[in-house]
């Protein structure tokens, strides 16, 4: 009997069946936001966390960060500082300031620019979708 549940064991712990030391690793993190410029990432996925990831960013005015997509990740965009325009593909551009919050659903094209007279700070958080994304018809 106990060959039999030894052998079940390392099944499953090759198969990935067991995966509670795996979660037990990941500890309580802080991390200071005063990266020296540009974009910091501070959250870095898998195993850190189980997926997620972040960091911040300061634009200059005139900047923005660049046209990229979310994939099969929902992001958060928690404004800091400054004010700005985010622009997402199919959609209307939405203002940004600070003490806001900016929602960008998974598969969006978006960009981020600073249109104000200060810097733009922010955090961004991205998660993985825990459904699989349908398909554009």
């Amino acid at each position: 009997m106990t060959k039999v549940v030894l052998a079940l064991t390392c099944i499953a712990l090759t198969f990935g069946v067991v995966s509670a030391p795996e979660r037990e690793k990941r500890e309580p993190m802080t991390f200071a936001l005063d990266c020296p410029g540009g974009d910091c990432p501070l959250l870095k996925g898998a195993p850190q966390t189980s997926g997620m990831r972040g960091g911040s960013v300061k634009l200059n005015p005139g900047e923005s960060v660049g046209w990229h997509s979310t994939s099969a990740n929902e992001e958060a965009l928690v404004i800091l500082q400054g004010s700005g325009v985010a622009n997402t593909e199919g959609h209307p551009d939405v203002p940004l300031k600070e003490k806001m919050l900016a929602y960008i659903p998974p598969a969006t094209r978006h960009n981020v620019t600073n249109n104000g007279k200060e810097v733009l700070e922010y955090v961004w958080v991205v998660a993985p979708i825990n459904e699989p994304l349908q398909s554009a018809k």
